[in-house]
């Protein structure tokens, strides 16, 4: 059925590793990292930018017990990546 529904509505199928990553895509606009796909516009907003990476930090804390290794992987980098450029933004 997820399947179906991801065919018909041109989105991709709702898996834990494409939820971070939307999370992740958020963050990197709200970092001025790179354009907003809506506006075409570049816009920083660090306020927004932390608090998408609390929720990453806070579904890490919730799910290390489950996670398969990929997933856990494409977490930790990318929590480390948005880390990183927002340090670099603030400083």
């Amino acid at each position: 059925m997820a399947d179906q529904n991801a065919e018909h509505t041109g989105m991709p199928e709702v898996t834990f590793s494409t939820f971070i990553l939307s999370i992740g895509s958020s963050a990197l606009v709200q970092l001025g990292e790179v354009a907003d796909p809506e506006s075409g516009q570049m816009v920083e907003n660090l306020l927004a930018a932390k608090h998408s990476i609390d929720i990453l930090s806070m579904l890490q804390e919730k799910t290390k017990s489950c996670l398969e290794a990929d997933e856990k992987q494409l977490l930790d980098t990318l929590l480390y990546d948005l880390r990183m450029k927002y340090v670099m933004k603030t400083k």
